[in-house]
C-alpha cells in the first residue's frame, strides 16, 4: 500500500513539474521509471490471464479437431470393412451363379445360410428354403465349386443340411470315387474330417492301386442317395494301412467348408 502511495505521489509530482518545464527533471525521470515499473506489475496478471485464455482456446480447438479426426478414421475403417464384406459376398454369389449354370442336368434352388451352430460347425447348417419351395430330404447341396452336403431335414420354410465333413455316427456317409494310375475308379466313403489339415478322409477304398495327388474326387452314385458325378475335391495325399495297401485318401474339399453363406440345392431333372 505504501509503495502504491509513493508511486502515485511521484507520478503527480512529475506531472506538475512537466507542465512547468520542457525537459524532465531528475525527480520526474525517477517518477516515470517507478510508474512504468509499477504499471508492468499491475498489468502482468491481466496479460497472463489473456495468454491463458488464448492457450485454453487453442487447446479446446485442438481437442475438437482431434475428436473429429478420430471420428473420420473410424468411419473410414468401417467403410473399408463393409466394402470388403460386400466384395466377399459378391464373389461368393458369382461362384454360386457359375455353379448353378454348370448343373445342366439338375433342377436347382438357391438359398442362403441363416444359422450355423458353433458346437456343430462341421456337422450341419440351416438354410432359408424349405418344403414350400420344393426342397425334399436327401437332395444334394452344393456351394462354391462343389458338393458340401445333403438335405437331412425339411421344415416348411427352412432346411437342415448335413455337411460332408460330419463325422457323426448317425450321418449317412457319402459314397465317392477317384481315378487311380491305371485310370480305374477307386470307390470309397467319406468317413471323417481332419480339422488340423482341413481335409476330408476317404476310407474303405476298393483298390490298393496307387492314387495320384491332384486327382479329382466325385460322388459315385452308389447307394442311391446322392447323384453321381458331383465334384467333391482333389486328392492331397494317401496313407497306407498295416497291410501296406492304401488305407486312406485325404481330399481337399472343392469349397471352403468354414465359409459358406449361400448354397444351391439340386436334384436330377428326371426325379
Amino acid at each position: 500500500m505504501l509503495s502504491l502511495l509513493v508511486a502515485l505521489g511521484l507520478m503527480a509530482g512529475s506531472v506538475g513539474i512537466r507542465n512547468n518545464q520542457a525537459t524532465p527533471t531528475a525527480v520526474q525521470q525517477i517518477g516515470n521509471t517507478v510508474a512504468s515499473w509499477f504499471g508492468g506489475i499491475v498489468n502482468y496478471p491481466m496479460n497472463s490471464a489473456n495468454g491463458s485464455v488464448s492457450s485454453l482456446g487453442q487447446l479446446l480447438n485442438a481437442y475438437t479437431e482431434n475428436k473429429a479426426l478420430k471420428r473420420d478414421v473410424s468411419t473410414l475403417q468401417q467403410t473399408k470393412l463393409t466394402n470388403k464384406t460386400l466384395a466377399h459376398e459378391n464373389q461368393q454369389l458369382r461362384a454360386q451363379l457359375k455353379l448353378t449354370r454348370s448343373l445342366t442336368d439338375y433342377t436347382t434352388l438357391n438359398a442362403s445360410v441363416i444359422s450355423r451352430n458353433p458346437s456343430a460347425w462341421q456337422q450341419q447348417l440351416i438354410v432359408s428354403k424349405g418344403q414350400v419351395d420344393g426342397v425334399r430330404k436327401n437332395m444334394a447341396v452344393l456351394a462354391g465349386s462343389g458338393l458340401i452336403g445333403r438335405v437331412a431335414e425339411v421344415n416348411p420354410t427352412t432346411s437342415k443340411i448335413e455337411l460332408i465333413s460330419s463325422a457323426s455316427e448317425s450321418t449317412n456317409q457319402f459314397a465317392v470315387a477317384v481315378n487311380n494310375d491305371q485310370n480305374q475308379l477307386v470307390n470309397g466313403l467319406i468317413t471323417d474330417y481332419d480339422l488340423r489339415t482341413g481335409t476330408l478322409v476317404m476310407s474303405e477304398v476298393t483298390s490298393a492301386d496307387a492314387v495320384k495327388a491332384g486327382s479329382k474326387v466325385t460322388t459315385n452314385g452308389l447307394g442311391g442317395v446322392t447323384p453321381k458325378g458331383l465334384y467333391v475335391g482333389k486328392v492331397v495325399k494317401t496313407s497306407k494301412g498295416s497291410d501296406g495297401k492304401i488305407g486312406r485318401i485325404y481330399v481337399k474339399p472343392a469349397t471352403n467348408l468354414n465359409d459358406i453363406n449361400y448354397v444351391t440345392i439340386a436334384k436330377l431333372r428326371e426325379e
